[in-house]
């Protein structure tokens, strides 16, 4: 795997490590306190039943099993070793009545949880009684066990959790090393992709998980990415064989009106190169059109647009060809866009429908709840049900010959789709009611 990855894995590794350390350390520590607290608390329930019989038999004034007598205790013996329970009887006076054994010095007269007695390894744990007669009851019970058991413990968990840790750490790294492995394949396929080799995918894992979900997105951007780079090159290949055509049809008839003076009449090569610079202007113009439409453009300075106006400047501007227009279907309409792009749209529409018509078009603008409606429709041969679809790709041509005869390039339609739908509208083709295609467009109202 690469550094960076092993830095995601070391890093994940580290801190689950960490994270599991700091919960076993404080875990510990309260499992030896509540450990300790529980024996205390035995020898502290010992204690306070072995004061509490003391208190009884003193009561019924029996000796309490196991009386010393107090006249045998030595002043100070550093070789006795007290008993693991031992407890005295302190009269009024402070002066000790009764004991289980000699001791050197008398017990404390308050509750204490740690004594040393002399003459003891371990600490012991003393409890006291008061008795109605003004004498203290002071038992004290040894703490050895329970600090041998908090002892032995100790060490077992000193032993035990670098053991668990290591187990933890190993676990974890194992466990991320595979969870990243898919991403590892992942980086390595995307490192070999270049711009000619889009058709390249990433593997998918399988793992419902979001690895899984990160390689279907991938594979999806990279899906876009290909028909994007396959539609721009079929775009320049289109647009190179659109430019070529007038080019060729300039340069041969200049090549003629050389080789041959006499073959053309006065005018006719520079009627012919004007007519085909202007269709070289037209095209270039178009392609412009969809740039700017590809890099998001086409509505810059959005304002109030009538599409009513529009429709019927273009209605006049065709009838003065002889060519029949029906606009009694014209009704107001306000859309918010672009102006010139919008008027691309109807300008376009009108060209097309004018181009196929056999003698007359018909153009209607209504107003629907919440979006502006233009048809443009036409009695020509209408479009085939198939080709409904693949007419607003560009470069798309029904009819070869009529297209090119009468100066259509083929983006007329695909620069009506991309400005429509920059405008958050859309546009479809139907057969019409005068025989035709009838070409529908729905813009929101503004």
């Amino acid at each position: 795997m690469g550094s960076r990855l092993t830095s995601v894995r070391l890093r994940t590794t580290t801190a689950a490590v960490a994270v599991v350390a700091i919960a076993l350390v404080v875990g510990s520590v309260i499992l030896v306190l509540l450990l300790r607290a529980s024996l205390l608390d035995g020898l502290e329930a010992s204690a306070e039943q072995r004061a509490s019989a003391i208190a009884d038999e003193l009561e019924d004034g029996r000796t309490p099993t196991g009386v010393e007598d107090p006249a045998d205790e030595p002043e100070e013996d550093p070789d006795t070793e007290p008993e693991d329970e031992v407890w005295q009887v302190l009269g009024p006076d402070g002066q000790v009545r009764e004991s289980s054994q000699p001791l050197v010095e008398a017990l404390p007269t308050d509750n204490v949880e740690s004594f040393a007695l002399s003459g003891a390894e371990s600490a012991y744990l003393v409890e006291t009684e008061d008795t109605e007669d003004g004498s203290v009851i002071s038992v004290a019970v040894s703490r050895e066990e329970v600090d041998d058991s908090v002892g032995a413990l100790v060490p077992l968990l000193l032993l035990g959790l670098p053991v668990l840790l290591l187990v933890v750490g190993g676990t974890t790294w194992l466990m991320t090393g595979r969870a990243l492995a898919p991403v590892e394949r992942i980086r390595a396929e995307v490192d070999g992709i270049t711009s000619d080799r889009l058709e390249r995918r990433v593997p998918e894992p399988g793992s419902r998980d979001e690895v899984q979900r990160l390689a279907e997105t991938m594979n999806r951007m990279l899906g876009r990415l290909q028909h994007a780079r396959e539609r721009q090159q079929q775009f320049v290949a289109d647009a190179s064989h659109e430019l070529r055509s007038p080019l060729a049809s300039i340069r041969q008839t200049a090549e003629v009106a050389r080789a041959h003076p006499g073959a053309l009449g006065e005018g006719e090569l520079s009627e012919a190169v004007l007519e085909e610079s202007a269709r070289m202007e037209r095209l270039v113009g178009q392609l412009l059109m969809l740039t700017r439409a590809d890099e998001g453009a086409l509505v810059a300075t959005p304002r109030d647009v009538d599409i009513d106006d529009l429709a019927l400047a273009e209605s006049a501007r065709v009838r003065r060809s002889g060519l029949r227009v029906d606009t009694h279907a014209v009704a107001p309409g306000r859309v918010r866009g672009d102006p010139s792009a919008l008027g691309q749209v109807t300008r376009n529409l009108v060209d097309n429908a004018v181009r196929h018509a056999d003698g007359q078009i018909a153009l209607t603008v209504q107003e629907r709840p919440g979006a502006v409606e233009l048809v443009v429709e036409d009695d020509g041969r209408g479009v085939a049900p198939e080709d409904r679809e693949r007419i607003f790709e560009r470069f798309v041509r029904l009819d070869e010959a009529r297209g090119r005869d009468a100066g259509g390039s083929g983006l007329g339609l695909a620069i009506v789709a991309e400005i429509v739908h920059a405008h958050g509208g859309t546009v479809t083709v139907r057969d019409g009611r005068l025989g035709g295609a009838a070409f529908t467009v729905v813009l929101p109202a503004g």
